[in-house]
Formats: C-alpha cells, structure tokens, sequence
C-alpha cells in the first residue's frame, strides 16, 4: 500500500504572512491614534498566535499599551466563550483576533463577552478573510483577502508562535 500525499495549495508562505500581519499591525496603530490601551483578544488557538505576534509587532512601532487575552469557544456551535482573565472593558478598545474569517459567525460570537460591559470600539482582524459571509460581521482588518466556493477550506499553520503559511484545501 502506497501512502497518499497531501498537496496542499499555498495562498500565503511565512514571508508573506509576515508582511501581511506588519500591515495590520500599523493599520492597527494608525486607526486607533490616540488610544492609551488595546486589548487584543485572540481565538484560541491559531487567534491567539496571531494576537502575539501583532502585540510585538505593534510594541515595536508605538508606545500604546497592549493587553492580550485568549478567548475559547467551540466554533461549531458557539455557546459557551471563556476569556482566560476578566477585566473591565469599559470604554476600551477591543480587537477581536482569527486566523480565517468565514461566515463571520465565530467574530460574532466572540464579541458576546465584551457586550456586557461599555466598549469605546470592538474591531475584528484576521490573516484571511472570504467572501461566504452569512453574518453582518466584516473583519475590519484583514491580511489576504480571498473568493472561494463552499467545500474549500483555509487552514492556516501556526508552529512554535509563527505563522508558517496558509493554504486552500
């Protein structure tokens, strides 16, 4: 029996997921101007990745400070959001964090726990964004945007906190 490989279409390699999260991260920065303190609030678990790496890129860009937390939550069926500590996120700014945006359905449920309190803003970024949008959330900061039809899928690889690519399956 012969093994069967997987090929597996890039969309984006490292060095380019890279330049895309810079930009993100000043665009970041640059719509947020005068803003003392981000929070940063990445979906477990390739979310949080990213939110990290964009918390250091935008520590090495401008002095605001940033506050990055980690949200679960199945994203099948997403009932039940967990933030791994509890703040205040009174007139905060929010930046909820994916790796791929979908239907928008997981960003919306991820802002559910933030609803609870008065927040200056709540933005999405994710590294990938489609065009099957089924909810009324659109990421207001996205890497690469891409059409796709319904059965492909992205999956974006995260290894050791870095983004080693993304590709169409």
């Amino acid at each position: 029996m012969s093994k069967m490989t997987v090929v597996k279409n890039y969309i984006l390699d490292a060095a380019v997921a890279d330049k895309k999260l810079r930009r993100i991260a000043l665009e970041i920065i640059e719509n947020n101007a005068g803003t003392e303190e981000l929070i940063l609030a990445g979906i477990r678990d390739n979310g949080s990745a990213i939110a990290r790496i964009l918390q250091g890129i935008i520590a090495e860009y401008s002095p605001v400070k940033t506050v990055l937390i980690d949200l679960s939550l199945d994203k099948r069926t997403p009932r039940a959001i967990e933030l791994n500590q509890s703040l205040n996120f009174d007139h905060k700014t929010i930046i909820v964090v994916d790796d791929v945006a979908n239907s928008g359905k997981t960003l919306l449920y991820a802002m559910k726990p933030f609803l609870e309190y008065q927040p200056a803003r709540i933005q999405t970024a994710v590294l990938v964004g489609r065009s099957h949008n089924s909810f009324p959330v659109y990421p207001d900061y996205v890497g690469l945007s891409i059409a796709t039809t319904l059965q492909e899928h992205i999956f974006v690889e995260v290894e050791e906190g870095k983004v080693r690519g993304a590709y169409l399956a």
